[in-house]
């Protein structure tokens, strides 16, 4: 990075949602005026708020490019209590199914200068929200990862 240049900050904010645990689920990530929503198939919430996440993270890098990314620093806004106190190491991994997940997200935070994980009210997310739903409902734009 030039000496002097601003550092990108990025705000990312996740839902994930299942219809039934598990059930038809879906994620929508909005980073910026950029809004995604995608169904993922049969999955539980809290495999679906990591699955928005890992998303958000792996979009970021592509807007940003990896060059750019390498210097940016990240906060990624959730209203998983789970997923964002297991993100920043405040409670312990458990579950066998978010393992592989929980290794993915830090793997994906590699790429960046940093990356923060902060919980947020649900009336916060509305956003996020509506696209899971959306997308659960075959409603909205989708748009997919590399589109």
């Amino acid at each position: 990075m030039k000496r002097g240049a601003a550092k990108t900050k990025l705000i990312l904010y996740t839902d994930g949602g299942a219809r039934g645990n598990p059930g038809p689920a879906a994620i929508g990530v909005v980073i910026g005026d950029k809004r995604y929503g995608e169904r993922i198939g049969e999955a539980t919430n809290n495999v679906a708020e990591y699955r928005a996440v890992i998303f958000a993270l792996k979009k970021a890098k592509q807007l940003l490019g990896k060059e750019n990314a390498a210097t940016a620093d990240l906060e990624v806004r959730s209203d998983s209590e789970l997923v964002v106190r297991q993100l920043r190491g405040e409670y312990r991994v458990k579950e066998e199914s978010l393992f592989p997940l929980f290794i993915e997200v830090w793997n994906a935070r590699q790429d960046f200068a940093s990356v923060a994980f902060k919980e947020i009210p649900r009336e916060e997310n509305k956003t996020a929200d509506s696209l899971v739903n959306e997308a659960l409902d075959g409603r909205g734009t989708m748009q997919a990862l590399f589109q």
